[in-house]
């Protein structure tokens, strides 16, 4: 089945929203979850960065990976935005299949 959660971090939890709603409208994520109040540490331009971010995690299928990175990549306010895929090796199989068929059908 191939089903991915992809991590995402976002400047704030409003472009978290923006790129969450847009993943679910063009079907490229089945649902998009948002976790505020992340703190990252992170080497930038030769400095270390402290910064506050948002989360976003996006469910979808390993087919769909390269439209999603671009579509992250078309919305995203960073430079190089942190686009990540986790396979799930095992999970409810009507969660999984429920993926599956809301990034199905266009």
């Amino acid at each position: 089945m191939g089903i991915r959660f992809v991590y995402i971090t976002t400047n704030n939890e409003e472009e978290a929203a923006r790129i969450g709603k847009e993943l679910v409208v063009h079907r490229l994520a089945a649902c998009a979850n948002i976790i505020k109040g992340l703190r990252s540490f992170y080497w930038w331009e030769g400095e270390v960065q402290d910064d506050s971010e948002a989360l976003l995690i996006a469910k979808t299928r390993e087919e769909l990976m390269p439209q999603l990175i671009h579509k992250v990549k078309e919305l995203h306010t960073y430079t190089c935005p942190c686009i990540v895929s986790l396979p799930i090796m095992e999970g409810n199989p009507d969660f999984l299949q429920w993926i599956v068929q809301e990034t199905s059908e266009g």
